[in-house]
Formats: structure tokens, C-alpha cells, sequence
């Protein structure tokens, strides 16, 4: 795993989906949070503005918790927590 510590957050993974478009990164994020365990954060960096509202939508109907969202230049970072 690739943990890293985030302002006390430990991110278990990560996944750089930029240069990827819809939908690549929305199958991507949920292929890899089903590898993940309960409670594990991962961060999701994309570039595709259509990412924006995919992955808010995605987490909303998966119940996953977004920890932090923000937009750095042409990136799109969020993390993500399982719940579910």
C-alpha cells in the first residue's frame, strides 16, 4: 500500500486519473474502493471536469465519506473514506 499521512489523515492509496475522461475515472475510483477496507481513506486526483460532479454523485449513492475536496489549478483532489 502506498500509506501516506494528510493533516492526520492516513491515505491508503491513490489514484492519478488525470488525462482520463468520463467515465474512466468514476470506474476507476470504484474499482479501487472496492479493494479497500472500511474506514481506509484514498485520494483521487482528476482533471476531467466532468469528475467534479461524477464522483460527488458516486459518493452520495455509495454512502462514501468525501473528507476533503478542492481544486488545485486544472486538478480535482478528493478523499475519500469507506463507509460502506
Amino acid at each position: 500500500m502506498n500509506a501516506e499521512k494528510n493533516d492526520d489523515i492516513e491515505i491508503a492509496e491513490e489514484l492519478d486519473a488525470r488525462g482520463l475522461y468520463c467515465p474512466e475515472p468514476l470506474f476507476q475510483t470504484r474499482n479501487l474502493s472496492e479493494t479497500l477496507e472500511l474506514g481506509q481513506c484514498f485520494k483521487v486526483i482528476a482533471d476531467d471536469p466532468a469528475a467534479d460532479e461524477d464522483l460527488h454523485r458516486w459518493a452520495k449513492r455509495t454512502d462514501t465519506k468525501i473528507v476533503e475536496f478542492r481544486k488545485d489549478g486544472d486538478d480535482l483532489v478528493f478523499i475519500f473514506k469507506k463507509t460502506k
